[in-house]
């Protein structure tokens, strides 16, 4: 019998050793902090107009360009085609030259709207260009 008992009792003691796995894991993690550390976002910098609570002068009054939800774009209240809007802005800039550039998208507007309307701006010869996002109906 004392043979049996000792069949027994090596068969309890038999583990798994952990120590491979847990290498496995560290060496994964370090991989992951390694490769997250190298992905860099990439965003468009966006000016935004200060609040100022005195209204603009007609000197300094800025270009407005509005799109709507719809990416539709008007300029002085009127529907503009996207080809056009270089030369009216061009036409605004002739009249005021220190007038920046204000762009006020609707939310739910495309990226793809702003960003034509920034070129356009920079072709003609625009730089001061800014974003103000508002919620409601043009």
């Amino acid at each position: 019998m004392s043979r049996r008992k000792k069949k027994i009792q090596s068969e309890d003691k038999a583990e798994i050793d952990l120590t491979p796995m847990l290498d496995v894991v560290f060496i994964m993690l370090i991989f992951f902090i390694v490769t997250a550390s190298f992905v860099k976002e990439r965003a468009i910098n966006v000016n935004v107009p200060e609040d100022n609570e005195t209204p603009p002068t007609e000197e300094n009054a800025s270009i407005l360009v509005q799109v709507n939800a719809n990416d539709e774009i008007f300029i002085d209240g009127r529907r503009v085609d996207v080809r056009s809007v270089r030369s009216l802005i061009a036409q605004k800039h002739a009249e005021n030259p220190e007038a920046p550039l204000v762009v006020r998208a609707h939310a739910e507007s495309s990226a793809e709207s702003y960003v034509n309307v920034a070129d356009a701006a920079r072709e003609a010869n625009v730089y001061a260009v800014s974003l103000v996002p508002f919620g409601g109906d043009i």
